[in-house]
C-alpha cells in the first residue's frame, strides 16, 4: 500500500452531505474555522475566498480547493461589502441549498472529518489553503468528479446520499495529489511527506517504510534500497519531509499500532511484537514517547485528545 493510501486508511476519513450554495451579486460572507478540513468544487462563476490573514485566492468555475486548519475564512465578490456570518445565512437553506442574491456563483462543498487521533499526520503536512485550478494535472478527473457531484446535487435519485459522500472524497484525494504535484514542482522544502512522495528517491523510501513498516529499518539501508549515500540520504530526507527518517518512521508506526490497538483485541505483548519489539516495555516506552500516553491508556480511549496534539 502507498504512503497516501496508508495515512488514509487510519484517517476514517468522511465527509458530510455536500452543501450547495449560490449567491450572485455584490456580497460577502464569513465562516467559523473547522477542525478538519473543508472541501469545495466552484460549479459556475467565480468567488474570493480568504482563509485567516493569507491574502485572498481568486477560485473560478472548474476549480476545487481544501481549507485546512481551523482558520477562519470569507468568500466575496467584492472585498467592501461587509461580511454577513455564515450562521445567519443558514437560516436560508432549504434542502441542502443556501441562496443568497442569486445564482451567479454556484459552490459545492462541506466539511471531511478525520479520526481525531491520527488526523495531525495529514493536517500538519497542509498548508491553510490548496487551490486545485481546472487545469491542473488532476483537471480530467476532478471534472468529471465535478459534472457527477453537480448532477446528483441538483437532482438526487436512489442512493444520492452514499455516492455524493464517495464523490466528495474522491474529490479530496484530487486536491491532496494536485497539492503534492504543484508543491514538488516548485520545489517547496520541506513540504512534509505528501509532496515528498513527488521526488523519485525520497518517494521511493517513504513507500518502502509503507510496505515493510513492521522492519526495523536503518538509515543505511534506506539509503542504500534508492541508491544515496547515507549521508546524503538523511540531509535531504529531513529536508523534503521535515523530520528525520528514523523519526519519521517512528511517529508512522506508533500511530499504526494505536490504530492496532482500537481497532483489535490482541494483546499489547502481540501488538508490541507485530510491530518489530521485542518486548511490550521497549515498546510502550516508544509510543509513550510519540502518543503521549501508554498504550492500556491509548486503548482505553483516554488518549485520543492527548495524541492529537
Amino acid at each position: 500500500m502507498d504512503p497516501l493510501s496508508n495515512v488514509l486508511s487510519l484517517l476514517n476519513v468522511e465527509s458530510a452531505l455536500p452543501l450547495r450554495f449560490e449567491a450572485g451579486g455584490s456580497w460577502a460572507m464569513t465562516f467559523d474555522g473547522y477542525p478538519h478540513v473543508k472541501c469545495g468544487a466552484v460549479l459556475a462563476g467565480s468567488c474570493w475566498i480568504a482563509v485567516g490573514d493569507l491574502a485572498p485566492v481568486l477560485v473560478e468555475a472548474g476549480d476545487c480547493y481544501l481549507i485546512n486548519g481551523g482558520a477562519p475564512y470569507r468568500m466575496f465578490s467584492d472585498p467592501l461589502v461587509e461580511p454577513v456570518h455564515a450562521s445567519v445565512a443558514f437560516r436560508e437553506t432549504v434542502d441542502a441549498v443556501l441562496r443568497w442574491g442569486g445564482d451567479e456563483v454556484v459552490i459545492v462543498g462541506g466539511p471531511i472529518t478525520l479520526d481525531t487521533a491520527n488526523a495531525r499526520l495529514l493536517l500538519d503536512v497542509l498548508p491553510p489553503f490548496v487551490h486545485a485550478p481546472a487545469e491542473s494535472d488532476q483537471a480530467e478527473v476532478l471534472q468529471a468528479a465535478l459534472r457527477l457531484l453537480a448532477r446528483e446535487n441538483a437532482a438526487p435519485g436512489l442512493g444520492s446520499e452514499f455516492m455524493t459522500d464517495r464523490v466528495a472524497q474522491i474529490i479530496f484525494i484530487q486536491i491532496l495529489r494536485a497539492h503534492a504535484r504543484a508543491a514538488s514542482g516548485e520545489g517547496r522544502a520541506p513540504g512534509g511527506w505528501l509532496s515528498a512522495l513527488m521526488d523519485p528517491q525520497i518517494g521511493a523510501a517513504l513507500r518502502l517504510m509503507h510496505q515493510d513498516n513492521g522492519r526495523r529499518w536503518t538509515v543505511a539501508e534506506l539509503a542504500a534500497e534508492v541508491g544515496m549515500s547515507r549521508s546524503s540520504f538523511a540531509e535531504r530526507f529531513r529536508s523534503a519531509v521535515g523530520s528525520a527518517p528514523l523519526d519519521y518512521l517512528l511517529r508512522w508506526r506508533m500511530h499504526s499500532a494505536g490504530q492496532d490497538l482500537r481497532a483489535t483485541g490482541r494483546t499489547i505483548s502481540a501488538v508490541a511484537a507485530a510491530w518489530g519489539y521485542g518486548s511490550e516495555s521497549a515498546f510502550s516506552n516508544a509510543f509513550k514517547r510519540v502518543m503521549g500516553v501508554s498504550p492500556r491508556a491509548y486503548r482505553a480511549g483516554r488518549g485520543a485528545a492527548q495524541a492529537a496534539r
